[in-house]
């Protein structure tokens, strides 16, 4: 079963890369989405480490990077807002 699951990784992985580097259009979208990732990244690494906000914490892992990315600076409000109710 594990094999299968490998054989299909392999080739749908192999299909997007040959659709990415078909198209030209796809790269644009994909320097883009690179640069929102590192600048959300970047912008929760300086909020937790400069004491901006003194008592919560955001961890850096998908879900919070993901919200930032799609969100923006409205993402990073959600964020802070949910913790700051939660905890």
């Amino acid at each position: 079963m594990n094999t299968i699951l490998l054989v299909v990784l392999v080739f749908s992985s192999v299909a997007l890369l040959s659709v990415i580097v078909r198209h030209r259009l796809s790269w644009s979208w994909a320097k883009s989405f690179t640069l929102h990732l590192i600048s959300a990244c970047a912008v929760l690494y300086l909020l937790n480490y400069s004491g901006l906000i003194s008592d919560i914490k955001i961890p850096i892992n998908p879900a919070t990077i993901s919200t930032v990315v799609v969100l923006g600076i409205p993402g990073i409000a959600l964020i802070v807002g949910l913790q700051h109710i939660m905890v």
